[in-house]
């Protein structure tokens, strides 16, 4: 694997989440990274590619863009994929998976491309072909414009590798690292989550605030890649120096068994000393000693009918409590319901754009720190 070479990279996004992710992405060293649909694409060799891996937060896949060429009907397809040079990116003894889409372009049936692609890698590569493979070829056709790109990350970005509690319709890591940053967080102040569930917001700022890789407790697929260098890759990944920390993060539910998922949880990831877990309602909740800071919450924002009568009550004590005895702190809120949201009383500023939470489409409201 040529250390050198430089691709085309492309951070898959949140639908709606493209604007922090392109900006943790500069932050991170990714200096021309600029949104395109569907995410955001930057440059670099085989280092970048495993460093985004690694270490951003909002990223949900890292793919690498092996090659573009047109091709207007199979036949055409089939010739360039049999000249393609596989051999650069792939082994001949890792099975490969081959995922084909296909819009407004003459090649039309998506099935039929992905079935030639398939073929020419295992007649030229001789690598095997298997529908549950860890490495994914994805083709894109569009426009008549034939897209090879590989999947370097296999399991999505948002599996962490060190969460196996999980609370029911959980928030993604990598939509809560968006959304802490949306409100401002750079690990600098304390964090609370009245309703914290498995304690994806509170782990996650406390990650951030600790200088810890995201991606520091799993494996890539780009590891299974050809010339993948181990040495270079054991390198990259070496912790940095502790971070001195001595800000501290606060999630309660008033499940007992949220909360003790949440603190379990906070102990794999590394985080434990940093982080406070209890059993509390909403009601019962107070601003922890030191400084202000910010309350995160994705409270339930029900489906069924009914529900909503019960849950303005909860917002509405939510806003309550958070106004008598949070001033100076700034909040967060993550809905699908603007009436909800605003039965909150809370101080709100324009709601932040609509995120696609598999399928519902939830928003981030905000405030300025509370009088």
């Amino acid at each position: 694997m040529e250390q050198t070479r430089e691709f085309e990279i492309f951070l898959v996004a949140t639908p709606g989440l493209e604007a922090p992710l392109q900006a943790e992405a500069v932050e991170k060293g990714f200096a021309d990274a600029k949104i395109v649909p569907g995410g955001i694409s930057c440059h670099g060799g085989w280092p970048e590619v495993w460093r985004a891996n690694l270490c951003l937060r909002g990223a949900n896949k890292v793919l690498v863009r092996m090659g573009t060429f047109p091709a207007v009907h199979l036949a055409q397809l089939d010739k360039r994929a049999r000249k393609f040079p596989w051999s650069d990116f792939l082994r001949a003894d890792i099975p490969v998976k081959v995922e084909a889409t296909s819009r407004k372009s003459r090649i039309y049936h998506a099935g039929a491309a992905r079935q030639r692609v398939e073929r020419a890698i295992s007649e030229t590569l001789g690598a095997p072909i298997s529908s549950d493979a860890g490495l994914r070829v994805l083709l894109r056709i569009e426009k008549d414009i034939c897209t090879f790109s590989v999947d370097t990350s296999g399991e999505p970005l948002h599996k962490r590798g060190h969460k196996p509690a999980v609370a029911k319709a959980p928030m993604r890591e990598t939509m809560a690292a968006m959304f802490l940053r949306e409100c401002g967080f750079d690990g600098s102040e304390p964090v609370l989550d009245p309703m914290c569930g498995s304690g994806t917001f509170v782990i996650e700022s406390a990650e951030i605030a600790a200088g810890l890789n995201p991606g520091r407790s799993r494996r890539f697929a780009f590891e299974d890649l050809h010339g993948f260098d181990p040495r270079a890759w054991a390198e990259l990944r070496k912790d940095g120096p502790p971070v001195n920390l001595d800000t501290v993060f606060y999630g309660s539910d008033r499940n007992a068994g949220a909360a003790e998922a949440a603190a379990t949880n906070a102990d794999r990831a590394g985080v434990a000393a940093h982080t406070r877990f209890q059993c509390r309602s909403v009601s019962d909740i107070k601003p922890p000693p030191g400084s202000t800071g910010l309350v995160i919450v994705n409270p339930p924002y029900g489906a069924r009918i009914g529900d909503e009568k019960r849950l303005r009550s909860l917002y509405g004590s939510l806003g309550k409590v958070l106004m008598s005895r949070f001033s100076g702190w700034r909040v967060g809120i993550v809905t699908s319901n603007q009436s909800l949201a605003r039965a909150t009383r809370l101080p709100l500023l324009p709601a932040g754009p609509v995120v696609d939470h598999g399928g519902t489409k939830i928003r981030l409201y905000r405030t300025d720190p509370l009088p």
